[in-house]
């Protein structure tokens, strides 16, 4: 009895090539940010193989593109390797190029304050940095200005406390966020201000971004500055303000807490002309 060969389809190269273009991608882009987190290695590295994963994930659209003319028109397999590459390829582009989306209507500023006119300085910090990050100084008046138009609430917090109260909520706020402190000086009214230096990372890359909280004293109580800035990149998406903004409503929160509302008092009886419950009345007359 002759058996019968179970021929085998032949399999499209270019889904075959989609997908492995596709896993290469994923396999690079989770190194760079292993490699970026964990600081083995610098930023401009980790950003180059991240920038080449994401070219790979492109070239995997392309070819998974190519596979299903081949499919359609030669009947051949690999419509499942076709869109495999296709759903890991548009996994890794759709963040960046949110990203790229943002990054169009926001300027190009890396670094934010909430005194441009005496913006806080970094101290500790400033000795952290490599020759191939950001400058420790502010950039000045157009940077100022482009920050004034795209971020217009970003302002001074003033505080009806003692300096040394402010300082606490934001020395408490920054520990409960666990960025790492750098600097910590306490305030001295009539002769320092207190400062507060720290690295805040970014939540999926794990940049570091370097922030510095300054409490001075002024006639009604503190005031609190502070400066959020990229230690690397000219292009911060818009984090740095939305970090202050966040940071500084924290602090107040935590300098003056919510009031609770009163509970509502319980209305009286209404008595008649007796000065006797209305209640009391009507049990009277019905035992009668």
């Amino acid at each position: 009895m002759q058996r019968r060969r179970i021929v085998e389809e032949p399999v499209s190269k270019l889904a075959i090539w989609a997908r492995r273009f596709a896993l290469f991608a994923l396999v690079a882009t989770l190194l760079s940010v292993i490699v970026v987190r964990s600081g083995l290695l610098e930023i401009v590295p980790a950003l180059a193989t991240f920038a080449g994963a994401l070219m790979c994930a492109v070239i995997a659209i392309l070819l998974a593109v190519g596979a299903l003319v081949v499919i359609w028109r030669e009947g051949v397999e690999g419509i499942g390797y076709t869109f495999t590459a296709v759903a890991l390829a548009l996994a890794l582009l759709a963040y960046p190029a949110y990203l790229g989306f943002k990054a169009s209507r926001l300027p190009a500023i890396a670094d934010i304050t909430t005194d441009a006119v005496d913006p806080p300085r970094f101290e500790a910090i400033a000795r952290l940095r490599t020759r191939e990050a950001n400058p420790v100084l502010y950039a000045g008046l157009y940077a100022a200005e482009l920050q004034r138009n795209a971020y217009p609430d970003v302002e001074s917090l003033d505080i009806s406390t003692t300096p040394q109260a402010a300082y606490d909520a934001a020395r408490a706020v920054i520990t409960k966020r666990r960025w790492k402190v750098i600097l910590d000086r306490r305030p001295q009214p009539g002769r320092r201000d207190g400062q507060i230096e720290a690295v805040a990372r970014t939540p999926i890359m794990g940049f570091s971004d370097d922030v510095v909280v300054r409490v001075r004293a002024v006639p009604d109580g503190a005031r609190i500055d502070v400066r959020s800035a990229s230690r690397y990149g000219r292009h911060d998406l818009g984090a740095n303000a939305a970090r202050i903004k966040s940071l500084l409503e924290d602090i107040e929160e935590q300098v003056e807490p919510p009031e609770e509302k009163p509970e509502k008092p319980v209305k009286a009886e209404k008595k008649d002309k007796k000065g006797q419950a209305k209640g009391g009345t009507a049990q009277r007359r019905d035992r009668r």
